[in-house]
């Protein structure tokens, strides 16, 4: 009994800022302005409009975890072989950017691609034309694959390092290409990794509304912004709880998920 009061702090906390939100969001949800219980702000919902940006944000968001997935793969097969295992210190540059905050890392992109940015300079010093990145889908996808990356990158590194290499020298011993060993191996002992970094690159891409913002001038309205949106600019409180109550349950299929594939939430729960 006495131990379980250290934890009491964190209770309070809990209740406070996660289960008090939480009710008040499904209070919200399921009521009209005038206090009375209705189903209409989910039904409202189902506009095209509204489903659009949905499935936008749901679009946006699986590209964005496509290119982490083919970006990072690598860099985490890369972090964790024997050849990197001298450079460990390396890692740090991996790792580096998120101890940054993440409107300075957006801010960062922005004065690069900006008109008068660093890259549009060096191209008219090379004598060509300047080009128009900022305020564009690919600025916004941009921003998501760079602030999203690291995420990607450690689950699949955490799971390839705790990774027993006899199992792929075996395989090499038994006469297996290269091809074959990371099809028949080392994907498949990697799993774990991807199906957690495949949920902590998605679930962020779908709900970010910073970067669109910043990055796409307001042009690009993904989920979050829809939110937000309905929170701080219509003070429609009741229909912006039904969508965050939609989005609530797309994380909770998207943990249900990764449980599935990694039930002690180490990243290796298949092995």
């Amino acid at each position: 009994m006495k131990r379980s009061w250290y934890a009491s702090p964190y209770a309070v906390w809990m209740v406070l800022f996660t289960v008090v939100p939480v009710l008040l969001v499904l209070y919200y949800a399921f009521t009209g302005p005038d206090g009375q219980p209705t189903l209409e702000n989910f039904g409202d919902f189902l506009q095209p409009v509204y489903l659009n940006v949905l499935w936008n944000s749901i679009w946006m968001a699986a590209v964005c975890t496509v290119i982490c997935l083919l970006l990072g793969y690598p860099a985490a097969m890369f972090l964790a072989s024997k050849d990197f295992s001298k450079y460990q210190s390396l890692l740090v540059l991996f790792i580096l950017p998120m101890w940054m905050n993440f409107l300075l890392r957006t801010y960062a992109w922005m004065s690069l691609l900006e008109d008068t940015g660093l890259i549009n300079q060096f191209l008219s010093w090379l004598g060509l034309p300047k080009m128009q990145m900022l305020y564009t889908e690919g600025a916004v996808m941009l921003g998501m694959v760079y602030n999203f990356i690291p995420f990607m990158i450690l689950p699949v590194y955490s799971v390839m390092k705790k990774m027993d290499t006899r199992i792929v020298e075996a395989a090499e011993d038994l006469g297996a290409d290269p091809v074959r060993v990371f099809t028949r191996v080392t994907l498949p002992l990697s799993l774990p990794g991807i199906i957690s970094g495949i949920t902590m690159v998605f679930m962020p891409a779908a709900t970010t509304f910073a970067i669109p913002k910043l990055m796409g001038g307001g042009k690009y309205m993904l989920f979050g912004d829809l939110i937000e949106q309905q929170f701080l600019v219509s003070y429609n409180w009741n229909f912006g709880s039904s969508l965050s109550l939609i989005m609530m349950v797309l994380i909770m299929i998207s943990i249900g998920l990764m449980k599935h594939w990694d039930p002690d939430g180490q990243g290796g729960g298949l092995f």
